[in-house]
């Protein structure tokens, strides 16, 4: 092998090792929010009968998550549901917003 090809070698080496690390530190920096996405707009998680990214059908359900900044979950500015009460993000899923059977 010739040095210039082992220089690369080591040089791509070390750019996927920071790369992975980036990716790592970015994914801690999420968390988990229940029933803040619009339908279709979820990351995974959209309940029975359904499977991953995009597949809840109900704006604001409470059992799809979407990753939101980490410590803003709750904070969340959502409208209020029908009968005036107020809607939040969770940290786990809700009964809420739910797609009728």
């Amino acid at each position: 092998m010739s040095k210039t090809l082992k220089t690369a070698a080591l040089v791509g080496a070390v750019a996927a090792s920071f790369a992975a690390t980036a990716t790592t530190a970015v994914a801690a920096e999420k968390e988990k929010c229940f029933g803040v996405s619009l339908a279709g707009g979820n990351d995974c998680a959209a309940g029975p009968g359904t499977t991953c990214s995009g597949s809840s059908t109900v704006d604001y359900q409470g059992n799809a998550w979407t990753l939101v900044d980490a410590g803003t979950c709750t904070t969340i500015e959502l409208p209020a549901m029908a009968d005036g009460t107020k809607r939040m993000g969770s940290l786990e899923a809700l009964d809420r917003d739910l797609p009728k059977s």
